[in-house]
């Protein structure tokens, strides 16, 4: 008998911590949306002047516009899967006409023109405010020689390229280098999968339950030698 309770102890406890998990799963799902929700509004609010001072919880994905120069300097960062395919994208340090000097991510550099001399068009842009997750402890050391970074890190860049720490991202402007391909910001490539992780977790509980009911079943037709 002792057996026969623990095993449904152990049953019982597993469906339950699955149900658990596919639950939670389910809450950060609405937080998620929530957060979506909320970039999705910032990006379709109309486009307001580079503020003075800005701050990544309050200012991320906001419109923003600002006139100006690329002063030259760039720093590559090797992407591939883009809607544009693969190359560099181009973060280039950005003059306003202020005289800030901010970072912009200019686009899509082709791999073939990585050397090309760098268009210096006075520009009006439009772009997106953006702290960027591209970085983590797997990321290699950017390849300073090179040029050639692996991500998008603001403050390194910042510091390499001399300019304050925030970073626009261009969606369109009044003129472009012509080298380079716009990347805008979209929403599209913010994982949202909590969805998928609660299905499996209902899943695996489900086949829990029946698995422990199939062993319990089977074990009292037996007969449990302990009873």
């Amino acid at each position: 008998m002792r057996k026969l309770l623990f095993s449904i102890l152990v049953g019982l406890g597993g469906f339950a911590v699955l149900l658990w998990l596919g639950f939670w799963q389910m809450d950060r799902l609405e937080w998620k949306e929530g957060v979506l929700a909320g970039i999705n509004a910032r990006m379709a609010a109309g486009p307001v002047p580079l503020p003075d001072e800005v701050n990544e919880a309050q200012d991320e994905y906001r419109t923003v516009t600002v006139s100006g120069r690329p002063t030259g300097e760039e720093l590559h960062v090797l992407v591939s899967g883009t809607q544009e395919g693969t190359g560099y994208r181009v973060v280039s340090s950005f003059e306003t006409e202020t005289g800030r000097r901010i970072l912009l991510d200019q686009g899509l550099l082709p791999l073939e023109a990585k050397d090309t001399a760098p268009v210096r068009p006075e520009m009006e842009v439009t772009g997106t405010l953006l702290w960027p997750d591209d970085v983590n402890s797997s990321t290699p050391a950017p390849n300073l020689d090179e040029n050639i970074w692996f991500g998008r890190d603001v403050a390194p860049m910042a510091e390499r390229l001399e300019t304050e720490r925030l970073l626009v991202v261009l969606s369109r402007a009044s003129a472009l280098d012509p080298r380079i391909e716009p990347l805008p910001v979209n929403t599209v490539n913010i994982a949202n999968d909590h969805l998928e992780y609660a299905i499996t977790w209902f899943l695996l509980a489900a086949v829990w339950l029946a698995m422990s009911l199939y062993w319990l079943r089977r074990n009292l037709r037996r007969g449990d030698p302990e009873a």
